[in-house]
């Protein structure tokens, strides 16, 4: 059974989190107790580098309601760069779920970004094979992602843009493409008004939510470091702006990770 919140049992489900990161690794049974409070009932860990998969993938088959990817990060430079092959390969273990974090990043990059498009082209690769959908990042790279998409993955991949800070025709292209969109955090902040516009525009059954945690906590916890159990903030906030009850959206959100990520597998069974 799901925890209640409230007076309101549900089940939210964080779609894109870092918990093996330093910050909240210490802490993993108080934040999974946490989570269980907070109706929390999984938790996607996302993989950033090769070199810390293992941590990922010892939680994911530790803990049963901890799902992992498979990737490397656009802004990690000085790390192990990943092969098709690797990434097909490593992804055969039964709690992967995705490919990703991949995609573009070109805020912190400086001079020739080609490494990057290289590889998330690889990503895109690992997705096509495998079938399983892809964890995208983006950040002042929307026109270039989407060209890679279009090019290389239209009508082969699926997955979700994830910690969205684009535009709406971004979101629509996005959706079109097969994608969903996944608000974090800062859906809840005061200057994120062009966010939540989106958000309101965006049908339900194409958004999730995620903390993104340790970052980005989401008000009235800003500043703090996050985790998953604040990701029923950012719900809260998508339900107020799409002027819809909070279970309803947590219904929705939740059997769109299980239709993505897991196959369908029944939102009834709480692992």
């Amino acid at each position: 059974m799901a925890a209640n919140l409230g007076n309101v049992s549900m089940q939210i489900i964080d779609s894109h989190c870092h918990i093996n990161f330093p910050e909240l690794g210490e802490d993993i049974e108080g934040i999974l107790k946490r989570m269980e409070e907070n109706s929390v009932t999984k938790a996607l860990c996302v993989s950033v580098q090769l070199e810390k998969l293992d941590e990922i993938l010892d939680l994911a088959t530790k803990y049963p309601n901890i799902y992992a990817s498979v990737g490397v990060h656009p802004d990690n430079d000085n790390c192990e760069e990943p092969t098709t092959e690797q990434l097909v390969q490593l992804s055969n273990h039964p709690k992967v779920v995705a490919i990703g974090e991949t995609g573009l990043d070109y805020f912190r990059a400086k001079g020739d970004t080609e490494w990057q498009r290289e590889r998330f082209r690889t990503h895109i690769d690992a997705a096509k094979i495998t079938q399983k959908p892809l964890i995208i990042h983006t950040r002042e790279a929307g026109n270039d992602t989407l060209d890679i998409l279009r090019e290389q993955g239209r009508g082969k991949v699926r997955g979700v843009m994830h910690c969205f800070t684009e535009t709406l025709p971004f979101a629509l292209a996005s959706i079109e493409l097969g994608f969903l969109i996944s608000f974090s955090g800062i859906l809840t902040f005061k200057n994120a008004e062009d966010i939540r516009t989106v958000a309101k525009a965006i049908p339900i059954d194409s958004i999730m939510v995620e903390t993104d945690s340790p970052y980005l906590a989401p008000m009235p916890h800003r500043g703090k470091t996050n985790e998953p159990s604040y990701v029923r903030f950012v719900l809260e906030e998508l339900a107020r702006v799409k002027e819809l009850p909070v279970d309803v959206v947590a219904q929705r959100t939740t059997e769109n990770f299980h239709t993505l990520f897991l196959n369908n597998e029944s939102t009834e069974s709480i692992l």
